[in-house]
């Protein structure tokens, strides 16, 4: 790998960090990079959560290195295909069935905001951040999901206030409009991210697999389908190692212990 990205496991946990400080840029090696692993731990089933931040404490990422996007547009053949490619990624962490945290401090724009709207839960800092699509001020529109993403999110009215303003938002603000589900101090965010990760790996992954699979896009599904899905996870879990595991923990009145086997 190159420098731009880093990688490493605590356990069940994968953590992946933007190392490009301190504007932590995503550059065409960090999506390349960040793809393969995407696939990567999709199928390692040791793997049962990431965390997505970034070197240092100044900034998630101001988001795409501009600077590259004429050589990223020539590699790829032409500006569809470089912008599918990114589009593909944050789908593939969106439905992978792992819980994604991301970490949000000092900048996080553009596609600093657009690859952690498609992870399942975004942490903020309490201070500092500065949260935003400021595309218009380059005249132009968010191009990794952002704009899809981000009204799905929050809503209309924020998602258009935020976007057409070019609006850059603080993580207690963040949290009140729904954006983040928390903030922390910034000293403590990462570590915060990884203890949640850890809460998340220990729960049985056939389960959580079983219930991302339900509410991943939901918004976008009738009641019945739900349902039917809702269904098909009980039966996936039913008789499990992990469910017989849940079950005998209950009636012990004990914590149960997943993912044994």
């Amino acid at each position: 790998m190159s420098e731009s990205l880093l990688f490493k496991l605590e356990g069940p946990v994968a953590i992946i960090s933007v190392n490009d400080a301190p504007r932590n840029r995503m550059t065409l090696d960090f999506i390349d990079e960040l793809e393969t692993l995407v696939n990567d731990i999709a199928n390692d089933d040791g793997i049962r959560a990431v965390v997505i931040t970034a070197e240092g404490l100044e900034n998630f990422s101001v988001g795409m290195n501009l600077k590259q996007l004429p050589e990223g547009i020539q590699r790829a053949g032409d500006p569809e295909t470089f912008f599918d490619q990114r589009l593909r990624l944050i789908a593939a962490i969106e439905n992978m069935g792992k819980p994604w945290i991301a970490t949000l401090f000092g900048y996080c724009l553009g596609a600093g905001l657009e690859l952690p709207l498609g992870c399942h839960f975004r942490l903020a800092a309490e201070e500092g951040a500065q949260i935003g699509l400021p595309e218009m001020d380059l005249g132009t529109v968010p191009a990794w999901g952002g704009s899809a993403r981000l009204s799905k999110c929050v809503g209309r009215n924020h998602a258009l206030d935020l976007i057409l303003r070019g609006k850059k938002i603080s993580g207690p603000e963040a949290l009140r409009i729904g954006l983040v589900h928390e903030v922390w101090p910034l000293q403590e965010l990462k570590q915060r991210a990884i203890d949640l990760a850890q809460e998340l790996a220990a729960q049985p992954a056939a389960a959580v697999k079983g219930v991302m699979d339900v509410v991943i896009g939901s918004e976008d599904r009738d009641l019945a389908d739900l349902l039917k899905a809702e269904r098909a996870a009980v039966m996936g879990t039913f008789g499990t190692p992990d469910q017989q595991e849940g079950m005998l923990a209950f009636l012990e009145k004990r914590k149960p212990v997943f993912n044994q086997g």
